[in-house]
């Protein structure tokens, strides 16, 4: 079972590496990163690189489709080859699944008009402008796209996607092996949050063209 997953410049880390530490777990998982050219990939914060083994070119099928997000998804929209490769490798796959903004990155390839999908809380309005119909929740599946809200909750759809594909034992199996059982110290909701909280994260996202009114 073949798992690619995206990786650019201004990629947020969690949303690759959540999902990769969840599905390489699989029976028979082969996990690929894949970049429009190989080799390292700068994340949004620049203090860590994350390695793409294989470029767009040389990866031309895949049985899951990991995008994800970060602050340098706008740049991968921007690239017509890189919206070309997406809508290619999910001609071919059994599932194709986005974190974060990487489901903007999926609606720009035009693969979500007219369904459901979820994103990040501060980017889930620009999901209507590629016909999606946006959605508050953690994890959302319509047929074979599945999209995963902020970061995070790229763990959760991974769980979900493995679930879906091994069964429950499995499933749980790797949540427990992996020790995902989450007992942070604050309500991490944006509908719940105090706004002192909120206050300080608009201001950073609206800085840095996530967050539009």
């Amino acid at each position: 079972m073949k798992i690619a997953i995206l990786a650019f410049d201004g990629i947020t880390a969690l949303d690759a590496v959540g999902p990769y530490e969840v599905l390489q777990r699989l029976p028979q998982a082969e996990v690929v990163l894949v970049g429009e050219t190989t080799g390292l990939k700068r994340t949004d914060t620049k203090s860590l690189a994350i390695n793409a083994d294989r470029s767009i070119a040389e990866v031309t099928s895949a049985d899951i489709l990991i995008v994800p997000g970060g602050f340098g998804e706008e740049q991968v929209r921007e690239k017509p080859a890189m919206l070309e490769w997406v809508r290619k490798i999910d001609k071919t796959t059994t599932w194709t699944t986005s974190v974060c903004t990487g489901a903007l990155i999926l609606g720009a390839a035009g693969l979500l008009d007219g369904l459901k999908a979820t994103t990040h809380w501060a980017a889930l309005n620009q999901l209507a402008r590629f016909g999606a119909i946006p959605t508050s929740e953690r994890v959302v599946e319509q047929g074979k796209i599945i999209t995963a809200a902020g970061v995070s909750a790229g763990i959760d759809m991974a769980l979900h996607l493995a679930r879906r594909i091994s069964g429950d034992t499995i499933a749980q199996a790797i949540q427990v092996g992996i020790e995902y059982d989450p007992q942070p110290p604050f309500d991490g909701s944006s509908k719940r949050a105090p706004e002192p909280v909120m206050a300080i994260l608009r201001e950073l996202y609206t800085r840095r063209g996530l967050l539009t009114q």
